[in-house]
């Protein structure tokens, strides 16, 4: 029998996973945003938040927002996943409590120094490689490009196979949403997919030194268990590259659109990482994820019943003009540090240290050579489940 909300909730019939919404959720944004702090969508009868203040309280709430039962539109407590879940994005403590502790040591700010150098030094040999021509896609060029060039290294991967990393990571967070044309054209391969990227979670594909191998020196000190070590591997190979790709191409997006702001990154050069974040929050590379009620919950007057779905709106959240002046302009001069981008609280993005890193080197090395981005042609955008991202995003360069 199919639930339905209380009457005093406002419904909507919109399915936020259509083609032309995931083209442009803008405009759903704000309907969700106005319709009040609590929707319910009918379409897959899940209540919704996308408000900012409802949805910054659900994510930093695990004890009564639940990711163990899954972050998508499947229900773990009733359907089985199509994977072994996540330990960091898919549990909650107390099992969710050693992988994070041992992922965030080894991804931490003071830990990632030691790149520092090398991956500034890639960026700035990769920029002046496609600044031989004024011309380029970004995605391609740069954006794919450069995380495909030092991610992979710090986690240990060996050379062959890595063009599996992004259809792979494509389908799992298409496989966050329901069961819609994008899941069944990444379906065919999934078990190739999915068998290479278990394969290369074993100590013995990992090189010395890199994430994976301390992920491994981990368990042999008993901080996480041996059967976790892999999968801990997994959520770096899972989650560490499309999400970061997509992000550096909405930073170089809103660039392109805004040559002001561009003006101002080279004027000074040390907003690099504002620059990245504030274009997280505008773009908001990833867009939703869902959460289940372990109780009957309370929000905003509204009382979402114990072991139902909510879709949370990251997107929406960090467009609400509630939260944010000016929420659809791109800015350097605003504090995005608040942003839900990569989410908050326990289940905060582990790895966004290491995506800034690649932001501030990448951007770094644009800035001190090019005078102007501008667009070149029409941009074509990926579509993706979960994510907002871009499939080509044509520019022209004025060099420095």
């Amino acid at each position: 029998m199919t639930l339905t909300a209380p009457p005093h909730v406002p419904e909507l019939a919109a399915d936020p996973f259509a083609s032309g919404v995931l083209e442009n959720p803008l405009p759903l944004q704000a309907e969700l945003r106005d319709a009040g702090p609590v929707v319910y969508l009918s379409h897959y009868d899940v209540y919704g938040l996308a408000r900012y203040e409802e949805v910054h309280a659900a994510l930093t709430d695990w004890q009564s927002f639940q990711s163990g039962a899954g972050v998508g539109l499947s229900n773990f407590r009733h359907e089985k996943p199509w994977r072994p879940p996540s330990l960091l994005l898919e549990a909650d403590p107390p099992a969710h409590d050693a992988p994070r502790a041992v992922l965030s040591k080894i991804l931490s700010p003071r830990a990632l120094r030691s790149l520092r150098e090398a991956w500034f030094a890639d960026a700035e040999k990769l920029v002046d490689e496609v600044l031989a021509e004024t011309s380029f896609d970004a995605v391609t060029a740069l954006t794919q490009a450069f995380p495909l060039r030092v991610f992979p290294d710090a986690v240990g991967l060996r050379k062959e196979g890595r063009e599996n990393l992004l259809p792979y990571g494509d389908h799992a967070f298409n496989a966050f949403g329901p069961q819609n044309g994008l899941v069944a054209k990444g379906a065919p391969r999934v078990a190739e997919l999915s068998g290479w990227v278990n394969a290369q979670c074993a100590r013995d594909r990992l090189s010395p030194g890199g994430f994976g191998a301390r992920i491994w020196e981990a368990s042999d000190r008993g901080d996480i268990t041996p059967e976790q070590a892999p999968l801990v591997v997994r959520s770096l190979l899972t989650a560490g590259v499309d999400t970061t790709i997509h992000a550096l191409g909405a930073v170089l997006h809103a660039f392109a659109a805004h040559p002001e702001q561009w003006s101002r990154l080279r004027e000074e050069p040390g907003l690099a990482r504002v620059a990245f974040d504030e274009a997280v929050r505008w773009e908001s590379p990833v867009q939703t994820f869902f959460r289940t009620a372990t109780r009957d919950v309370d929000v905003a007057g509204t009382v979402i019943p114990e072991g139902r779905k909510i879709l949370m709106f990251l997107g929406a959240a960090n467009r609400d003009p509630r939260r944010w002046a000016d929420p659809d302009a791109f800015d350097l001069s605003r504090d995005p540090s608040a942003h839900v981008g990569f989410g908050m609280g326990l289940h905060q993005c582990v790895g966004q240290h290491v995506a800034r890193l690649e932001a501030e080197a990448l951007l770094t090395a644009l800035a001190a050579r090019v005078e102007r981005i501008e667009p070149a042609g029409t941009p074509r955008r990926h579509l993706n489940n979960t994510l907002r991202a871009w499939a080509s995003l044509p520019v022209r360069v004025h060099p420095a």
